[in-house]
């Protein structure tokens, strides 16, 4: 059998990702491979493998979407044309969906209860899909149209930004009183207070005294969630690349976790360019 998947068994996979997603966005138990199991009865065709990995090229057409993905489905690119439409019509077709979302990324922001162990929330970063890439493949085929990018809405809630560097002060400051240093741990900075011109949020400190640029990008969604880059913070994680740091918090609402990327964004992650600045009156050469 062809490796594509017919219309019919692209409809019935994108509403049962639908209705995880739904029961994830309310905190209601589910159980994927429960789920899974029950697909392969309507999808004869297809292995558990298969299903799994279509439920990844679907969290990855979410992202292009502006939607958030099904939590431990890592997005998967480079997929048929077909599933992307029907992503997109699914999704627009489902208003409590976008609702749900909306009603989120708009909740007032609540501080994590206190850690038994604050270093505990730290992770190994995601691997990279293939090797000397980046975490994002970007996906080949048709543009999509974007509605309302939540992930973006989500990005420019200053109070989950101040909530996450909130955050990661407390990390910083555990990290370098436990090793013994507690001179640097009183000196850690909260620069971004003092305005956004400086690239970073944090400066903390290395145990042995050299410079920690801290940038914090928080969410409430997955571990791969895109996260959203000025250009000055690019060209400073450039410049002072090595001592330059992403702490990437995600899952903030119900369990924080983060992973560190250090040094220049253009190493450690798939840029792209969704915004530019147009001079009428010029043309480039």
């Amino acid at each position: 059998m062809s490796e594509d998947w017919s219309q019919q068994e692209v409809e019935i996979i994108v509403e049962d990702y639908l209705a995880m997603l739904a029961l994830e966005l309310q905190n209601y138990d589910y159980n994927k491979a429960e789920r899974n199991r029950e697909l392969q009865k309507l999808l004869p065709a297809r292995s558990r493998g298969s299903i799994e990995f279509k439920h990844q090229n679907i969290s990855a057409a979410m992202i292009e979407l502006g939607y958030p993905y099904v939590d431990g489905y890592k997005p998967r690119s480079n997929y048929q044309g077909l599933l992307q439409e029907a992503v997109e019509r699914r999704v627009y077709a489902q208003p409590e969906l976008t609702t749900a979302v909306a009603e989120l990324i708009q909740q007032p922001v609540v501080n994590p209860a206190r850690f038994a162990d604050i270093l505990t929330i730290q992770v190994e970063p995601p691997t990279p899909t293939k090797k000397k890439e980046a975490l994002y493949e970007k996906r080949l085929g048709s543009r999509v149209t974007l509605k309302r990018n939540f992930l973006e809405q989500e990005a420019r809630n200053q109070s989950l930004g101040l909530a996450g560097e909130d955050l990661v002060l407390k990390f910083e400051h555990e990290r370098l009183w436990r090793a013994g240093h507690r001179n640097l741990a009183e000196r850690i900075d909260h620069v971004s207070n003092k305005g956004d011109g400086h690239g970073f949020d944090i400066l903390s400190f290395e145990t042995d005294g050299r410079e920690r640029l801290v940038e914090v990008k928080t969410t409430r969604f997955g571990a791969l969630t895109p996260f959203f880059a000025s250009k000055n913070e690019v060209e400073v994680s450039d410049e002072r690349s090595a001592e330059y740091h992403v702490y990437r918090l995600f899952d903030f609402s119900r369990n924080p976790r983060l992973f560190l990327l250090n040094g220049s964004m253009r190493s450690t992650c798939s840029l792209e360019a969704i915004q530019f600045r147009a001079m009428p009156g010029t043309i480039d050469d």
